[in-house]
């Protein structure tokens, strides 16, 4: 049954192709022709019940006022942000090095793998820092170094602090943890600096995805990473990749883990991995992970205390943003419009040893109903509108509670009610002291590359030339050229990052000469 037409890539020259995405057999297909390397045919989604489902969920578009490059060959050719895009950054991402401490070989960024350096001055990360902070209506509030590992630049709190000074209100950094859990007190430095999160890359409570997947046994160095943020107040979100074969097997063990360390992780966003032009087309389907698969693995991993039901799309919470804006009579600072099958989502929360997610206390579509009909109310206006729409939330929003069934450590109405209370983003933190944010976000890859879902995308690339650049299309076509270009030969120097003490020592590998 056909569903749309889109454009996609060849999996083999990344030339755009026309698509199409159909179901077929309960699943959901898309189907491409090269004229140079043939038809290509892949899983999009691997249930097309959940795809439907989650289908409902549209993205409300908030397009860029200030667009950086004009429309020429349309999506996904042309990336900049151009006047085709249909969302502001919602996470902005600087690699601040390709050096790193692994030589993983499932990275996407194919970091040290180029025999160039790619490193931008602190002078250029500020400009790229300005670039998006300058998106109107909406300027980036969030931001995330990564690399590379961005743990081997000196210079990495000094960044953090940079950041904040250009008026970002969260930065993270995207680490394997190595350096955290060697040196001491890096953690505490970088949280003085002002990082919000440690997002940690974590594949699983056994050695040997670290072995297949990074080429080492990492797990204790990702304890001890953890321990260390513990010990300075630093908040983490794990992030495993997920493998067929290689740990698909550990999700309902690895949410546990989160669970019981509660205190210090606040999520876990699982990702699937991402084939990135380097697997043989023959070999894509049989180690695919999509999120269909991600959710009836949580559902079977956990005996069903996280059933698939309990997942939402992530672009399905707009309505709190929308409402809560509305309040304030601005636009929101945040709004998730990400295409709704970009990744799915829920909060758990630990009670004793039952695991209990939202929507067993929360009838989650009946609140958002509440909130858009709220939302549509305070933007018409009236006398008293803002007084007169509080007190009936505060009214009716119990309605939607079945407080038998929440967690016996929180006051469930008392948090849900905050949000209407506090008319702020603040509120909705309570959430994270005691509840636990499983995500699941599917990177897309040449295979099953969807020029729709880029045109939403939300988490965006800013690189040195001054264009901001989807997260897709950065990875799938884009980062190659990019690193080439800003990039210098690397020359033979005595030092190199040192995985087990954290920090440089005399080596023969080659980084640059400075």
């Amino acid at each position: 049954m056909f569903i749309k037409k889109t454009k996609s890539l060849c999996p083999t020259c990344l030339k755009p192709l026309e698509a199409e995405v159909f179901e077929e057999d309960g699943k959901v297909w898309i189907k491409k022709e090269c004229p140079d390397h043939g038809e290509f045919k892949n899983t999009y989604w691997s249930d097309a019940e959940i795809y439907n489902m989650v289908d409902a969920y549209d993205p409300v578009s908030t397009a860029l006022d200030n667009p950086m490059m004009n429309v020429s060959d349309g999506c996904p050719s042309n990336c900049g942000l151009c006047g085709e895009h249909e969302s502001s950054t919602v996470l902005g991402l600087i690699d601040v090095t390709n050096r790193c401490n692994l030589r993983c070989p499932i990275c996407f960024a194919n970091a040290a793998a180029s025999g160039t350096l790619y490193e931008p001055t602190f002078e250029e990360i500020r400009q790229m820092l300005v670039n998006l902070r300058n998106e109107k209506p909406i300027p980036a509030v969030a931001i995330q170094y990564a690399g590379g590992e961005p743990t081997v630049r000196k210079d990495l709190p000094e960044l953090i602090k940079l950041a904040k000074e250009e008026g970002f209100s969260h930065t993270q950094i995207a680490t394997n943890g190595i350096r955290i859990a060697k040196k001491e007190g890096y953690a505490k430095e970088l949280k003085e600096a002002g990082l919000n999160t440690v997002y940690l890359q974590f594949d699983g409570l056994t050695k040997e995805p670290y072995l297949i997947a990074r080429n080492k046994d990492l797990l204790d160095i990702k304890l001890q990473a953890i321990e260390k943020c513990r010990e300075a107040g630093l908040g983490v979100v794990i992030v495993p990749t997920v493998v067929h074969g290689v740990n698909d097997d550990q999700i309902g063990d690895i949410i546990r883990f989160a669970l019981d360390n509660v205190d210090i992780i606040h999520g876990v966003n699982f990702q699937p991995v991402s084939f990135s032009g380097r697997t043989p087309a023959d070999e894509v389907e049989s180690q695919r992970v999509t999120i269909p698969d991600f959710l009836k693995l949580v559902d079977e991993q956990t005996h069903g205390e996280i059933a698939v039901q309990d997942f939402y799309s992530a672009t399905s919470v707009q309505p709190v943003s929308k409402f809560i804006g509305a309040l304030q009579g601005s636009l929101p600072p945040v709004t998730l419009n990400c295409h709704q099958h970009c990744g799915s989502a829920t909060y758990v929360f630990k009670d004793g040893d039952k695991i209990i997610p939202i929507t067993r206390f929360i009838d989650v579509d009946k609140f958002l109903n509440y909130l858009d009909r709220y939302t549509e109310k305070l933007e018409n206006g009236g006398f008293a509108i803002k007084s007169r729409v509080l007190a009936s939330a505060t009214k009716n929003i119990p309605k939607v509670l079945n407080e038998e069934n929440a967690p016996s450590n929180i006051d469930i109405k008392k948090l849900l009610l905050g949000i209407f209370r506090d008319q702020s983003y603040e509120a909705l933190g309570d959430f994270s002291v005691n509840s636990l944010l499983v995500s699941c976000m599917h990177f897309m890859d040449p295979f099953n590359f969807d020029s729709d879902r880029v045109r939403n995308c939300v988490i965006h690339y800013a690189v040195p030339d001054g264009r901001i650049i989807p997260f897709c299309t950065m990875n799938s076509i884009y980062r190659q050229a990019i690193e080439a270009e800003f990039s210098t030969p690397l020359k033979k120097e005595l030092k190199e990052f040192n995985s087990e003490t954290g920090e440089e020592e005399p080596t023969g590998r080659y980084v640059k000469l400075r």
